[in-house]
């Protein structure tokens, strides 16, 4: 059976660890890996706007000796009558795998469905695990073994980011605290998905509503932004309801005197973080940029390679 990346749980811890393993590898020597040599194509799609993915994945393709082919839903029988599984179908005789950045998570899985080549969720609406795999690099490199260390994340509760850090955070073994308001808390069947796999793992999930001391001992402090792209309408809302969670020196101080911060980008700064925060020195979140590079293909050669290993 073909393997996907469509969540943050479709890896084991131990799995999780060997991809993670692998974008050090390829970091320190990032030409030496040529898996998609010939050049054989990946066909990267969007339906959002994007920075980092983009880039990233059109620069990991090319590294690892492929091509990438950069589709836009818009332009595309994708974003009209075509099904994903159709297209799935259609993309898969010609490209070696398939990246999608959309919104519904559902499309993906239709997608995946099937199809025999890899499918990789570079983002939507419930997940960003690509995202995490990069964080999770950028976490280890500055603390070293993941497992046993506290992460807090301060916002909203039920984004992508949060779902993805409940999952890849505990399947790593960590502590992963999510400080919100009830109304913004991970949705029940993902808490339901993080504790049992935290109860494999060692790792643990905590909800708290209330920021005092939230961050205390916190080796990690985390953010994202409060209005994500398909919320736009729900500024004002969330502004309102958001507004005390955001991550400020204050709320730092309270973490680990060597404690990170990490925010996957763009940031609304003054919103949900300080300038002062992300600007200053316990801030990683330009490593954290540049793993997306890293994570990314080391994600693309071990999917591949579990490909060669079925063929």
């Amino acid at each position: 059976m073909t393997r996907h990346f469509l969540r943050d749980d479709d890896l084991t811890a131990a799995e999780q660890a060997e991809v993670l393993d692998l974008a050090v590898e390829l970091k320190k020597d990032r030409f030496a890996n040529k898996a998609l040599a010939g050049p054989q194509t990946v066909a990267v799609i969007f339906d959002k706007s994007s920075t980092r993915t983009r880039v990233s994945f059109a620069v990991g393709i090319a590294d690892l000796g492929g091509s990438p082919l950069i589709i836009s839903t818009a332009s595309s029988q994708l974003g009209g009558k075509e099904t994903p599984s159709d297209t799935a179908r259609v993309l898969e005789r010609q490209v070696a795998a398939i990246v999608w950045r959309t919104y519904a998570q559902s499309g993906l899985e239709q997608m995946a469905e099937g199809t025999r080549v890899p499918v990789v969720n570079a983002l939507s609406d419930d997940f960003h695990p690509c995202q995490l795999l990069a964080d999770l690099l950028t976490i280890r490199e500055h603390k070293g073994e993941l497992a046993g260390l506290t992460l807090a994340f301060f916002g909203d509760g039920r984004s992508n980011m949060a779902h993805s850090y409940v999952l890849a955070g505990v399947t790593a073994g960590m502590h992963v605290r999510v400080v919100s308001p009830a109304s913004y808390a991970p949705r029940a069947d993902i808490v339901e998905a993080a504790r049992a796999r935290a109860a494999e793992t060692g790792g643990s999930l905590t909800l708290l509503t209330e920021v005092a001391d939230a961050a205390s001992g916190a080796d990690v402090v985390v953010t994202d932004t409060w209005v994500s792209m398909g919320k736009e309408e729900e500024k004002a809302t969330r502004l309102r309801d958001l507004g005390g969670y955001k991550v400020t020196t204050s709320v730092m101080a309270q973490a680990r005197t060597d404690a990170i911060f990490i925010h996957c980008l763009p940031a609304d700064r003054g919103y949900e973080v300080d300038t002062e925060v992300i600007d200053g020195p316990q801030s990683v979140v330009w490593d954290e940029a540049e793993n997306r590079l890293h994570a990314q293909k080391a994600l693309l050669v071990w999917l591949l390679n579990k490909q060669e290993a079925k063929a």
